[in-house]
């Protein structure tokens, strides 16, 4: 009898157990950070196609002396849709923000723009991921932080949220500003 009330409650212990362990693990500082060997590192090339109806961008662009922002989206991506705003608001107080759209349909993508507004001052579509691939993007979305020079300053994975704004992205074009 004894065993078999143990028994019984060994399921609800492993499962405490377990989510125990991932809630710690989630809330942990750092979890976020995946190692880049971007960091410190000149901005990779700009191996993506145009975007069609939208103005591009090149390498030189990325090395123009002014901060900015890389950002690989999709319309396929939720967490790119929960950042947009964030990045929108980046966009409107002046930061150059330039995207990549990863892997994604021409129509679907025009049309996550035409829904939720376009905060990019140029576009690149990277339908096969070459460009995220010398880029180590390792999922969506990702943003980068540039220098002037085109160095990166910080690369980010995961979505932008008003916390990792004020944590992360702010200090580091604080940062990309003082070189």
């Amino acid at each position: 009898m004894a065993r078999g009330r143990l028994l019984m409650l060994l399921p609800p212990i492993l499962f405490a157990a377990f989510a125990a362990t991932a809630y710690f693990g989630m809330t942990r500082d750092g979890v976020n950070t995946l190692p880049s060997q971007a960091e410190g590192q000149p901005a990779p090339a700009v191996l993506a196609e145009p975007f069609t109806g939208e103005p591009g961008f090149d390498d030189a662009d990325l090395r123009d002396g002014k901060v900015k922002i890389v950002n690989f989206w999709a319309s396929w991506c939720a967490p790119c849709r929960v950042e947009h705003p964030i990045l929108t608001r980046l966009a409107e107080e002046g930061v150059p923000i330039y995207g990549v759209n990863y892997k994604d349909s021409p129509a679907n993508a025009t049309g996550f723009l035409a829904e939720l507004g376009n905060p990019y001052v140029g576009l690149k579509a990277d339908p096969k991921g070459r460009m995220a691939i010398e880029w180590g993007v390792y999922g969506l979305p990702e943003t980068f932080v540039l220098s002037g020079d085109g160095t990166v300053i910080l690369r980010f994975a995961g979505p932008v949220t008003s916390r990792v704004l004020e944590e992360t992205v702010r200090p580091a074009l604080e940062t990309a500003a003082a070189r």
